[in-house]
């Protein structure tokens, strides 16, 4: 309801935003700002309801966590997250075939593997897309694969490992490049895996340009 007031201007009392659509919107919209200019690991709650105008318990009723927000900022199904994770999490000496399995296995499946498509090609066209994509991948998968390696170079192997599959999966999915495009999944998870295994826990060559400040 409006007020009318003397110098004829309407106004609107304060409180919630009307309407559960429109505070969920703008709860996006407000994370989508604050996950661009702040980054994955910069932003926050707090921040992303402030934003938006509410109180920063909506931001987790409507959305859960911040990987699932994030996931909807991105249009990424949050199932994406959870089974790369339960990959992730397994016996090191299996993670490059669970990686691969995981990752591209989301692809392969009607309902992610649409929604993955769309993300990837929003990503590959737009600078805002890619920045957010980069920076989630970084903080939420690079890190964590990093973080259970130990040893030399962790976060030069993870993201080698990751760009791998990843290329794969565009180059699958999005591009369909044959022979990949229509090899059985099985066959390319067995090609990929004992590659993404040598990144993650085998030699690498001792090259200067392969010693990064990142450990």
């Amino acid at each position: 309801m409006t007020t009318g007031n003397a110098d004829g201007v309407d106004r609107r009392p304060g409180g919630r935003r009307p309407g559960q659509s429109g505070t969920k919107d703008a709860i996006l919209v407000a994370a989508r700002e604050q996950f661009a200019a702040k980054g994955y690991a910069g932003a926050t709650f707090r921040g992303i309801a402030a934003e938006a105008g509410v109180d920063p318990a909506l931001v987790r009723h409507f959305y859960g966590t911040k990987d699932q927000l994030f996931a909807a900022t991105l249009h990424m199904p949050p199932e994406v997250l959870e089974r790369l994770h339960e990959a992730l999490d397994g016996p090191l000496g299996e993670l490059g075939e669970a990686f691969a399995r995981a990752y591209l296995g989301l692809w392969e499946d009607p309902e992610t593997g649409a929604a993955l498509k769309a993300m990837m090609r929003t990503a590959l066209t737009t600078d805002e897309a890619a920045g957010l994509l980069r920076d989630f991948l970084q903080a939420r998968i690079v890190e964590r694969v990093a973080a259970q390696l130990g040893g030399d170079r962790t976060r030069l192997r993870a993201v080698l490992a990751a760009t791998h599959v990843v290329g794969t999966a565009v180059a699958r999915h999005v591009v369909r490049v044959e022979p990949i495009a229509s090899l059985p999944f099985d066959d390319l998870v067995a090609l990929l895996g004992p590659n993404l295994q040598r990144y993650l826990t085998g030699d690498l060559p001792d090259l200067p340009g392969a010693h990064p400040q990142h450990p």
